[in-house]
């Protein structure tokens, strides 16, 4: 049996954080739909009532829209909470990276940024080429100023993780990972496990697909991110419903929903937390459930041999989307 525990130590820092960690991409509204901003105060609330103390957002997410949203909710709650987010892939010169973290405590009304991570690699979306050296040298002052307590990073490679661990303590690194999403079990998990790096998975339902509620022949708003999503192609599509079929007796019989069961598998593999997303208070309920239940090695190996049917098929390339 693998035991939960609801609460987990952030790589080899003293922080403690929740299992699931509150997503907060769609609080940001760009690239959502449908967003109303007193719904994403009030699901981030009830994510603390629910046992889910840790926040993750992010300077980019609507351009630090998200970050005061998740300002406003934690009002008068901040000792409750352990906040994260990040500076972007154009931030990571010295002084840019120093000038962003200002900027995200000023959004977050904060003295300190629980984690702060590097969102994508230099490079990333067409942004200049910064050595690594140069910002984890800004992250490093940071943490020694106080206004940062521990730095990770976000859609880094294994060689770009191990570069980065050359020039100081990283405790945790965001990928995206899910059952129907598996590249980081190839390279980047067994190094994390051996560097006690906490892996903060991010997409951790397929981006909704693992709930069940994209069902063939789904049509997506227009603007909505989702409908790009490399497993909403047709080529894909129909195993991805395949799979979901055969995950409902399994979650039927652990009284569990699709979502709940998918984040419960996430939590049971090595040095795993993740990072849900939710528009509403009863989304966040549901995906805290997952850090209290209980799968048996059987249900895991079920649970395993279901999501290879879907990743088998993918290629190697981390990026989700066909942006």
């Amino acid at each position: 049996m693998t035991h939960p525990e609801p609460q987990r130590r952030l790589g080899t820092s003293e922080i403690v954080i929740s299992a699931i960690l509150m997503g907060t991409w769609q609080a940001g509204k760009r690239m959502w739909v449908g967003i109303d901003d007193g719904e994403s105060v009030q699901a981030i609330r009830a994510a603390l009532d629910a046992g889910v103390t840790t926040i993750d957002t992010a300077e980019v997410y609507g351009e630090g829209h998200s970050e005061r949203i998740v300002a406003e909710a934690i009002a008068g709650r901040r000792h409750e909470v352990v906040l994260a987010t990040k500076v972007f892939a154009n931030h990571l010169r010295y002084a840019q990276v120093i000038e962003a973290c200002d900027r995200s405590l000023h959004n977050l009304q904060t003295d300190t940024i629980d984690l702060y991570q590097i969102h994508w690699p230099s490079g990333s979306w067409n942004s200049e080429l910064v050595p690594i050296g140069e910002t984890m040298a800004a992250l490093n002052d940071l943490k020694t100023a106080g206004k940062i307590r521990a730095i990770g990073v976000s859609n880094f490679s294994r060689s770009q993780l191990a570069e980065a661990l050359e020039h100081g303590r990283i405790d945790s690194l965001q990928p995206p990972y899910s059952l129907f999403w598996r590249q980081v079990e190839q390279e980047l998990q067994p190094f994390c496990v051996a560097h006690n790096i906490t892996i903060l998975a991010y997409s951790p339902l397929s981006q909704g697909l693992l709930t069940g509620r994209f069902r063939q022949g789904h049509q997506f708003a227009e603007g909505d991110h989702r409908a790009k999503h490399k497993l909403m192609q047709p080529e894909h599509f129909a195993r991805v419903q395949q799979a979901l079929r055969n995950l409902e007796p399994i979650a039927a019989r652990l009284e569990l929903s699709l979502g709940t069961l998918a984040l419960a598998w996430l939590l049971a593999q090595p040095q795993t937390c993740a990072i849900a997303g939710a528009r509403t208070a009863a989304q966040v309920a549901e995906n805290a459930q997952a850090m209290a239940v209980h799968l048996s090695p059987q249900d895991l190996a079920e649970l395993d041999a279901i999501g290879r049917s879907v990743t088998d098929f993918l290629d190697d390339r981390p990026v989700q989307w066909n942006f």
